[in-house]
């Protein structure tokens, strides 16, 4: 663990996702990395972004942070 909550980056370093688990056979790396069980699981930003406007009613915050509201 650890990882939670890192960002994810596209090539351009622009923001797509948050870091949030990894699959099962990732745990062997708390131990032993090995590249080909490492795999992060991640949410996009933009489901992010529209569960604090829309389910948490926190749209203001959003405005706040200069980010647009979605559709």
């Amino acid at each position: 663990g650890g990882n939670s909550g890192s960002p994810v980056l596209n090539a351009k370093g622009e923001l797509i996702g948050v870091n949030f688990d990894r699959a099962f056979e990732a745990t062997i790396n708390d131990y032993a990395w090995d590249q080909s069980y490492s795999r992060s699981i991640a949410v996009d930003i933009r489901y992010v972004l529209w569960n604090v406007e829309k389910v948490g009613e926190a749209g203001f915050l959003l405005e706040e942070m200069g980010i647009p509201k979605s559709n």
